[in-house]
């Protein structure tokens, strides 16, 4: 694993929404090597703590990244201009494994959305049948569909007013997939990764989750984004986000 800083160059950077942003970064050592599900740390000028965001996808020797706004270090990053250098961290984490041949539920919520690209473009090459689910609050916030469904992904999408796609949380378009699921992959706010969780127990389908903290250093070093997982024994211990995640098996977080 690297955790050494590099240079990326962006070459491409589009804006989805009033505060959603896609940025893709060029480095070929390091896209060759980045899985589905796994971050990068991003170093803003003139903030001492690296922001943590997704991978979205990867296409050959480009990482490509949307993030939202939702501070001054990401309002900063977003000023960011084609062909500036952007120094990251990269890739962090634990991704998801993703099986060959098997019925797979992608799920996305909000800018959970964006992980799961990658995650049903490695699903689909690997000869998988994929299912994405992604939910929004409302049709401002719906990002990444044409995304999917020129992967050749079966796509539904939810929005909590109903103004796009199925009135709804995630979990209402699960319901009438989950009989044929393999896998489930989430990412997302924590009450709908809990509620995909729960769902996927009754069913006795394997799920794993991408759960999202407050990182500072990105590497396991600072201990602040430690997460409660479950033992054998009914005991709980803590392990952090970063470093042994984000991704981790639903039924060992302990919701």
């Amino acid at each position: 694993m690297k955790f050494d800083a590099q240079d990326f160059e962006l070459v491409a950077k589009y804006r989805l929404t009033p505060t959603i942003y896609d940025f893709r970064l060029k480095n070929e050592e390091l896209a060759a090597i980045t899985v589905p599900g796994q971050f990068v740390h991003v170093l803003v000028p003139g903030k001492t703590l690296r922001r943590p965001i997704s991978v979205c996808d990867v296409n050959g020797d480009k990482i490509r990244i949307v993030f939202e706004v939702r501070g001054e270090g990401t309002e900063i990053l977003a000023e960011s201009k084609v062909g500036d250098s952007i120094n990251m961290i990269a890739p962090l984490g634990k991704g998801f494994d993703i099986p060959e041949d098997k019925n797979i539920v992608l799920i996305g919520g909000g800018i959970g959305v964006p992980p799961m690209l990658y995650s049903a473009h490695a699903a689909i090459d690997k000869g998988c049948r994929c299912t994405v689910i992604n939910g929004f609050r409302d049709r401002h916030a719906v990002i990444l569909s044409r995304d999917f469904t020129d992967l050749g992904a079966e796509l539904i999408e939810t929005t909590d007013d109903g103004s796009y796609g199925v009135k709804g949380f995630v979990t209402t378009a699960l319901e009438k997939v989950i009989e044929s699921a393999d896998l489930i992959c989430a990412c997302g706010p924590t009450p709908m990764l809990k509620n995909v969780s729960a769902m996927a127990a009754l069913h006795n389908v394997q799920c794993f989750v991408s759960l999202e903290q407050r990182m500072a250093c990105g590497v396991g070093a600072c201990l602040g984004c430690a997460v409660g997982i479950k033992k054998d024994n009914g005991s709980v211990v803590y392990k952090h986000v970063c470093k042994n995640g984000p991704v981790f098996s639903a039924e060992e977080v302990a919701w």
